[in-house]
């Protein structure tokens, strides 16, 4: 059912336009799938008088609008780069999300009031065999969605379409809550209704906050994950030439549209165009294999002096002591009659509490001790990226 389902929303596969058609044909299957539970679910509700089916009703209306915000924001993310935005529109994935979390919160604080009521003022509900069998079978629904969101999710990239695989299965749980209270308040006569609600809710809330939080954090540029960086790095330095990699810069504009900057250490004796021939072999990589658009920059080494390479292995190690996470890059020697220059960068990470010009202060201090003939020129960088080693 699944794989025919997919080959019929997009005989193009996940690339190029296929992207958008999957993930807008997922909201479509969302609007319909939970449009039909909202339905059935009211039936149960009216029957039974449940508050805690009506909050499951209305959690399922709020899947229906994520659908609709869904389908839409992929549209619109389909849209190609223009003058204006010649990054593109991937973005409008995030807004989407966004969109749709503010829709859960206001839900589900709506839901919260009336199971608080409901807790304050209890109403006996009526079981019945109907009632049951449709909260299970919107829980078979529900795990087919999750099913059908997890794969498509998978084959596109997206993470608006694992979290509603996440949000669906999550939705199993609360629907078997509710149809478990209704049988136990019908052998037991306990009133659990309000309860569940309450419950119901507080979840809805829960699942809100979480995808506010899980939507914001591309939109205000959140680092790079620490694999993704890895991943990058060791692929970098696969390259033969290549000495060593820093200053990683990854800029998310939507899903499936990242562009990134990096350092690239090479040889400074070697032949430029050679180097450069091996620095446009790694932007061809990321651009076709990786769907990255890496903008290498490239740093020549000086490989052949002995004593800039022990400095720049003391160096090294040395900063440590400062910081563990502390790096330096684009150590050179400058030679004068009587007194040298040692220039470099230095990478500080986000937690450290020195300012710049303290933590300046004790490079050249600790160089000084190490190397007394020698002056620091340091230029302090900020960290983008989980520290590359």
């Amino acid at each position: 059912m699944t794989d025919w389902l997919i080959e019929k929303i997009s005989k193009t596969g996940a690339e190029g336009g296929g992207r958008m058609r999957l993930g807008a044909g997922a909201g479509a299957v969302s609007i319909l799938c939970n449009l039909f539970l909202v339905g059935i679910k009211l039936l149960a509700s009216f029957l039974s008088g449940s508050i805690a089916v009506m909050a499951d009703a209305v959690n399922n209306l709020s899947d229906a609008a994520s659908g609709i915000v869904s389908l839409v924001g992929f549209r619109l993310a389909g849209k190609p780069a223009d003058r204006e935005h010649p990054f593109g529109h991937a973005r409008y994935e995030y807004l989407a999300g966004l969109s749709v979390a503010v829709l859960i919160m206001v839900i589900g604080v709506e839901l919260f009031k009336s199971s608080l009521q409901k807790i304050s003022s209890p109403e006996d509900t009526v079981f019945s065999p109907l009632s049951a069998g449709i909260l299970a079978l919107s829980v078979l629904v529900k795990l087919w969605l999750a099913s059908f969101y997890k794969k498509v999710g998978r084959m596109i990239d997206s993470g608006a379409l694992m979290a509603s695989a996440a949000d669906s299965r999550n939705d199993v749980i609360t629907t078997s809550a509710v149809l478990v209270s209704l049988i136990v308040t019908r052998l037991t006569g306990w009133r659990l209704d309000g309860w569940m609600g309450l419950g119901v809710a507080a979840f809805i809330l829960w699942s809100g906050w979480g995808l506010i939080r899980d939507t914001v954090d591309p939109l205000l540029g959140a680092a790079p994950d620490a694999g993704m960086v890895e991943d990058i790095r060791s692929t970098i330095l696969s390259f033969p030439g290549v000495l060593g990699t820093h200053d990683l810069m990854v800029h998310d504009y939507g899903p499936a549209r990242r562009f990134a900057s990096v350092h690239v250490e090479v040889a400074a004796e070697e032949d430029v165009t050679v180097s450069h021939e091996m620095v446009d072999e790694i932007e061809r990589y990321f651009e076709e294999k990786r769907g990255l658009s890496l903008v290498v920059h490239m740093d020549p080494i000086v490989t052949r002096d002995p004593q800039v390479q022990d400095m720049r292995s003391w160096l090294s190690q040395a900063v440590q002591s400062i910081h563990p996470e502390l790096t330096v890059h684009d150590l050179r020697l400058v030679r004068g009659a009587h007194h040298h220059k040692v220039i470099f960068d230095c990478v500080r990470p986000p937690d450290l509490p020195l300012s710049d010009a303290e933590l300046k202060a004790r490079l050249t201090e600790l160089v000084k001790r190490h190397y007394p003939d020698c002056d620091c020129v340091i230029t302090v960088d900020e960290s983008f990226a989980p520290v590359m080693k």
